[in-house]
């Protein structure tokens, strides 16, 4: 039987329905541990669960439980990580209740559905809701990554900085843990600008990144978090709205949570201390980015009184992947005990192939992977997986000599530039003002509006236009216009395609492109079907709502998307390939973990640019990572290396992964070679 280790009281209504409720249609198929979990009642909860133990199920069943003892949907909060998760959350939700999902807007939270989404949606209704106070715009943007790296390569240029001596990704990453932390620019530049140089010219760019922020009334990822933080403890009547609208509140995945987004917690608990998390320490592999794994280990500490129910059964994978799985988390001392078991079959032992290098494994895995579709095995049921991305490359040269379709994960669907350009055209309509969109949607598709006319305009001195110039600036304004008074009222689908079509973009890319344009039409027609997600909120509101979540889509939300290259055909389905970091949360038959060699996995180096903020290798944490690796498959694991492979231009002779010392050779969950493992791990 799972291991249930609870502390405090169930709650009053738990008390009171824990004994009846355990014979409801809907509880049955749950282990005593779930169960537990779904009937705990008020007060904090904390929920340690395992890879593969049935969370998203326990989570949405809880929510259900909720429902039906009285508690109103509305007043109920579940927040997760990825709009992927969110979704399908939200979908088994609106299943269980009994609505079409269809008919449910996807970010907003209507009368007697309970809130489900990701922090960063959370933090946009909130500032979309209340910011005003702070000065927040009601139709603001949100910037992504991409957006935000190129804003600080511009600061970076302005102060003469080379990417050599600093990289944009560096300095991003650094201001990013920074505000993650609660600091804010003023804070950062008080505390660095007499400090180290990667410090100072840190503190120098987040300045002058803010100001660009403001000036496009945009806010980036960590504003989505950082200012209904000071929202809420700034001003305590919007702060009481918030918790009595939220009684209570679960939040997945509450290892990956950095210092605000607990804080952001907290102060929505605060009032009724109805907090419910999920979470895994053995799974936090994102403290690089700030996510702090003591916020699920010390949620005792945190929240006296709190009860601890522990997960243990693994649902998902056989008995040889999960006793490995166990060995080699269980050398890692930071941790809360927990040992994951399972009742399915012995399965296949895990297979550990050695190449001669990085081509060799290539052509291997393909091989191998054309031999489990002859077998009858979809490719779309196999994942390849690596460490970083440079090993792409040879991977993805071996999957096309063989034949082998497959989807790469790191494309960004919202990144593609007809994507961007389409994207521009709709911010616009929302607020015409901007103008880095404006610069953007009048060269896309080019309508004869250099850089210069754009320049003067956006200059104020629009007296110096030529009266060719200024004509071609009135008719771009007046369609712009047009595009404005449409998206008061249309569907956020049919407002794409009005975009698509009154932009120019179709008749360019489609009816006078060549092919490489007709495939980035096909792209700018999906993002119509996207945008259909949020058709139930019609208007502006709804159109907001799809340009935030296209700004915060994660490289899982990417595979509900075409993918940008396969192996036969321009196919959209194939094998996954990924980082390990992108496959957190999801499953596959097989499973490939490539490059298991000392100094790639586990990494030498995690923090980049040590100017910038950078951090040696948490040896832990890579080992974190190698159990998501493992705890991705469900029936075979195969595990490869190079004894050569290049890197920076040089090839290099490897050693075996310090990791794979520690799966066991004895027993059932032996790693095994056809030809060279016991030689293998040995050297």
């Amino acid at each position: 039987m799972p291991a249930v280790r609870s502390t405090g009281s169930p709650g009053r209504w738990g008390k009171r329905f824990l004994g009846y409720s355990r014979n409801v249609k809907y509880l049955e198929g749950l282990n005593e541990a779930q169960k537990r979990a779904v009937l705990a009642g008020d007060g904090p909860v904390s929920v340690l669960a395992g890879a593969g133990s049935g969370k998203t199920r326990v989570l949405t069943t809880r929510i259900y439980h909720l429902i039906r003892e009285g508690v109103p949907g509305q007043t109920i909060l579940a927040i997760t990580f990825t709009n992927k998760a969110a979704r399908e959350m939200r979908e088994r939700v609106q299943k269980m209740l009994g609505y079409e999902p269809s008919t449910v807007s996807r970010l907003t939270a209507p009368a007697g559905m309970p809130f489900i989404g990701t922090f960063h949606g959370l933090g946009r209704y909130l500032l979309e809701t209340y910011g005003s106070r702070i000065g927040i715009p009601r139709y603001f943007s949100v910037y992504d990554r991409d957006d935000s790296e190129k804003a600080v390569a511009a600061a970076l240029k302005a102060l003469d900085v080379g990417a050599k001596e600093l990289s944009p990704r560096a300095v991003l990453s650094r201001i990013s843990r920074s505000k993650g932390e609660g600091l804010r620019a003023a804070d950062f530049y008080e505390k660095h600008s007499r400090s180290s140089f990667g410090n100072r010219i840190v503190a120098e760019v987040w300045q002058r990144y803010e100001k660009t922020l403001s000036a496009e009334k945009a806010l980036d990822f960590d504003d989505l978090i950082a200012l209904p933080v000071r929202l809420l403890e700034q001003y305590e009547d919007i702060r009481a709205l918030a918790q009595d609208r939220w009684r209570y509140i679960h939040i997945d995945e509450y290892q990956d949570t950095n210092d605000l987004q607990e804080r952001l917690a907290g102060l929505l608990a605060e009032k009724h201390r109805n907090l419910f998390v999920v979470g895994d320490g053995d799974q936090a592999i994102y403290g690089w980015r700030g996510a702090k794994m003591e916020n699920i280990l010390n949620f005792e500490k945190r929240y006296p009184g709190a009860q601890t129910i522990v997960l243990e059964r693994n649902y998902r994978a056989t008995k040889n992947l999960v006793e490995a799985a166990n060995a080699v988390i269980a050398q890692n001392k930071n941790r809360k005990e927990k040992k994951s078991t399972s009742e399915n079959s012995a399965g296949a032992p895990i297979l550990l192939h050695c190449a001669i290098n990085a081509e060799d494994e290539a052509l291997w895995i393909a091989g191998r992977i054309r031999g489990l579709m002859l077998e009858g095995r979809k490719p779309e049921d196999i994942a390849i997986l690596f460490r970083t991305n440079f090993q792409s490359r040879a991977l993805e040269e071996g999957l096309l000599r063989a034949g082998v379709p497959y989807k790469l994960l790191g494309t960004r669907f919202f990144a593609r530039k007809e994507v961007k350009d389409a994207l521009a055209w709709m911010r616009l309509a929302l607020d015409p003002s901007r103008e880095a969109d404006k610069m953007r949607a009048a060269a896309s598709p080019p309508r004869g509006i250099g850089k210069v006319t754009l320049g003067k305009l956006l200059a104020g001195k629009r007296g110096d236009l030529r009266a060719g110039e200024l004509a071609k600036i009135e008719q771009f304004e007046r369609l712009i216009a047009e595009l404005s008074r449409a998206a008061e009222t249309l569907a956020p689908s049919e407002f794409a395609k009005l975009v698509v079509e009154k932009s120019g973009m179709r008749k360019t890319l489609l009816d006078e492109g060549s092919e490489e344009d007709r495939e980035r039409f096909e792209n700018i027609e999906e993002l119509a079907s996207v945008a259909a997600r949020h058709d139930g909120t019609p208007g502006k509101e709804g159109i907001a709502a799809f340009l935030a979540e296209a700004a915060l889509a994660s490289d899982q939300d990417e595979m509900d998307h075409p993918s940008t290259r396969s192996g036969q055909g321009g196919e959209k389905r194939g094998v996954t390939m990924m980082t390990v970091h992108a496959a957190k949360g999801l499953e596959f038959e097989t499973v490939f973990v490539s490059g298991m060699e000392e100094g790639l996995f586990p990494h030498e180096n995690i923090g980049g640019d040590s100017q910038a903020g950078g951090r040696e290798r948490d040896e832990e944490e890579e080992r974190r990572l190698f159990y998501v690796a493992m705890t991705r498959a469900k029936e075979r694991l195969i595990l490869t290396l190079a004894r050569v492979r290049k890197i920076y231009g040089s090839d290099s002779i490897t050693e075996p992964s310090s990791f794979l010392a520690d799966i066991p050779r004895t027993g059932g969950a032996m790693l095994y070679d056809e030809s060279d493992a016991e030689e293998t791990i040995e050297a």
